[in-house]
């Protein structure tokens, strides 16, 4: 008999609206929108967190590429923040210098596998402009279709055929500088390039912030 007053109450309601034209409304369907949103924000929070953190990384590894005492400091730097942009799936992801070591192992790049997995931890970030065309560079419909973009560039590079500013994509022309670095003995060299690279490491964290 516990029930029966809300049930009376709830009779009543529904004829007292009934008598004035109206209806009864349902609220409840609402109740979940705040629910969702919240969801989203944490989800979208999380991805600059991830982002971020790995940029952040990359920035370290640089000033370490940037300050190396030999080469083969050098390109163990160079190695890490290639692995760090491309993922474990993306091309040329392992030991890069042949030194039995892989640097920078990571399970997620920035910038989606070969074959789109896994998907790069720029890829949720897509929504903001600054990312969708300062870090990814554009569509990633056919990954393998972006990776071999960077590849021709890469290879057409020459020290008087700077190529890299066709790379849409700031994380590409990271690859791009490291895979010179590792391909020269000159410390030289290897500094001079830390330093392009730097130039893009900035520009893809100052994309969250556009």
């Amino acid at each position: 008999m516990r029930t029966l007053k809300p049930l009376l109450v709830a009779g009543a309601t529904a004829i007292l609206l009934a008598s004035c034209g109206g209806a009864a409304t349902d609220t409840t369907a609402t109740t979940d929108t705040p629910f969702e949103t919240t969801t989203a924000m944490t989800d979208t929070t999380d991805a600059v967190a991830a982002f971020r953190r790995q940029m952040a990384s990359i920035d370290d590894t640089v000033a370490a590429w940037r300050s190396a005492a030999t080469v083969e400091e050098a390109h163990v730097a160079a190695e890490t923040a290639a692995n760090l942009v491309v993922g474990p799936n993306g091309p040329g992801y392992g030991d890069r210098n042949g030194d039995g070591t892989v640097s920078g192992e990571t399970t997620a790049g920035i910038l989606p596998g070969i074959d789109g997995t896994p998907a790069g931890l720029a890829a949720p970030l897509s929504d903001n402009a600054c990312v969708a065309d300062d870090v990814l560079g554009g569509s990633w419909t056919d990954p393998g279709a972006a990776w071999d973009a960077m590849a021709a560039a890469i290879a057409d590079w020459r020290t008087d055929n700077n190529t890299m500013p066709t790379l849409a994509s700031h994380p590409m022309r990271i690859v791009g500088w490291a895979t010179f670095t590792l391909a020269s003995d000159s410390l030289d060299a290897a500094h001079e390039y830390s330093g392009h690279a730097k130039l893009h490491v900035d520009v893809a964290l100052r994309a969250l912030d556009c």
